[in-house]
């Protein structure tokens, strides 16, 4: 039997999975051990079920680990690639402007809305097109990248 491993959260509940490993053994009522490749030597090997995922041959749901470029410390950064959409939310005193982020290994449907201020500091380099698109003009919707 295989399956794959729980990574992280991308977004508020969409959680997504690295790899395609074999369960060598079962711990306990709840728990598993991988048959983990040697970049992953620094992970201990036994997960809870809930981490991981029966494969069900849709390869779309599985990140090649080669892709995520996984740092010493077991973190790796999410690299945004574009700027999808734009939104400005009025609240009482101000208003507050947001992005729609298409990230680095992810398909559009898992796209975040970011604080468009907070990420122009980060990735400049997003918005000097000067070409952010307005709400509702997103011409991606539904197109896996």
């Amino acid at each position: 039997m295989k399956g794959v491993m729980r990574s992280g959260k991308k977004g508020k509940l969409s959680p997504w999975y690295i790899g395609l490993y074999r369960i060598s053994k079962r711990i306990g009522n709840v728990a598993y051990e991988l048959e983990l490749p040697q970049e992953l030597a620094a992970v201990h090997s036994i997960f809870h079920v809930s981490m991981l995922k029966k494969c069900m041959g849709d390869p779309s749901l599985i990140i090649p680990i080669e892709d995520i470029d996984i740092k010493d410390s077991l973190s790796y950064e999410e690299i945004p690639i574009q700027i999808l959409d734009r939104q400005v939310r009025k609240l009482r005193t101000k208003e507050v402007a947001s992005v729609k982020v298409l990230w680095r290994n992810q398909f559009v449907e898992e796209a975040t809305w970011e604080a468009e201020e907070g990420m122009k500091k980060i990735y400049q380099h997003l918005f000097e097109s000067g070409e952010v698109p307005n709400q509702g003009t997103n011409p991606f919707r539904g197109i896996y990248l």
